[in-house]
């Protein structure tokens, strides 16, 4: 299968995976670790409550996978990516951009509008930069400010999901689009990880398998649920944000509402995400239709061990199936 994926990047990857940049989820620590274990990690910029906490971060990914990296030269270790809000009611906008453009991570996904300015900067120091789109609309738009990627938000993601059933969008965006392909959208295991690839997709976006990491900022209770949960206990909603997305059912009710009778919220203001909404997703919490399969609280370390065995096993079981049918 031809590999859109630049060799420095694709020679570092043990499964192709990008753990997801989840609100209020996706730590430092969760980045570093799942570059170690050979996927890459990513984060939203605003989960640094502060420009100074972000420097911070930025400066500590950076120097912990250097030193890895000159430690063990043999080891794989894959790039980090940070996820950028370009709509123009973030507020930290300009402060964000500035740390990407003196930290200079190898990947910025940027989401919700036009990543032409992101593109520039980050093509003039090597680095990629994916877009997530969750409509055909949005991927031609996406596709002509020169990206090199388009993450494909599909049905059954979590957080702000888009409808589209994975196949439809996978093959029409191939129609105009040979760039990176990245598919998200309840993918949450190793078997997920080999059906997208069958697709011709480039990378796997997995968020909701990360939630319940050790590493995660998620809450005990928020990972507890998590592990409970299934299918039937998620709604599609744009109560909360005014953007539809993928919310647990028990956290609504305890935080005292009733799911079947929910208001809509006047659409988001992004420059809020630090303060109003930030306590909608403190409190209401979100999760992928892949919520089923998460069974336990673990390492990242170990999530990708599980991945690559399930991986492996379902890459020997489609072998011997077309070995059956041809």
């Amino acid at each position: 299968m031809h590999h859109k994926l630049p060799p420095h990047i694709a020679d570092q990857l043990v499964l192709p995976v990008i753990a997801a940049p989840m609100f209020l989820v996706s730590s430092p620590d969760m980045v570093i670790e799942s570059c170690k274990a050979g996927i890459i990690g990513s984060f939203p910029l605003l989960n640094a409550r502060t420009v100074d906490i972000l420097d911070d971060w930025m400066k500590r990914i950076t120097e912990e996978l250097k030193s890895i990296w000159k430690e063990h030269p043999n080891r794989r270790v894959a790039p980090w990516a940070v996820n950028l809000i370009v709509h123009r009611t973030n507020k930290r906008y300009e402060d964000d951009f500035n740390l990407i453009k003196k930290y200079q991570p190898p990947i910025v996904i940027t989401s919700l509008g036009d990543p032409t300015p992101v593109v520039n900067v980050v093509h003039e120091y090597g680095g990629l930069v994916f877009s997530d789109v969750s409509t055909l609309y949005h991927a031609k738009k996406a596709a002509r400010t020169g990206v090199d990627g388009l993450v494909l938000v599909c049905s059954g993601a979590g957080g702000h999901a888009g409808t589209i059933n994975p196949f439809a969008f996978v093959g029409e965006v191939r129609e105009f689009w040979d760039g990176i392909t990245i598919l998200a959208g309840s993918l949450s295991s190793g078997r997920d990880i080999l059906a997208a690839k069958t697709l011709g997709v480039d990378l796997a976006y997995l968020g909701t398998r990360f939630i319940p990491a050790s590493e995660s900022f998620a809450s005990e209770d928020y990972k507890r649920m998590l592990i409970e949960s299934t299918l039937d206990d998620l709604i599609y909603t744009d109560a909360f944000s005014g953007v539809n997305a993928n919310y647990l059912k028990p956290s609504i009710r305890r935080a005292g509402l009733d799911p079947d009778r929910l208001q809509k919220k006047e659409a988001v203001d992004f420059s809020d995400l630090n303060q109003t909404d930030a306590k909608a997703w403190r409190d209401i919490w979100s999760a992928g239709q892949g919520v089923g399969q998460i069974k336990r609280v673990q390492p990242v370390a170990e999530i990708v061990a599980d991945l690559r065995r399930e991986y492996e096993e379902a890459l020997g079981n489609f072998r011997r199936a077309s070995l059956e049918l041809f």
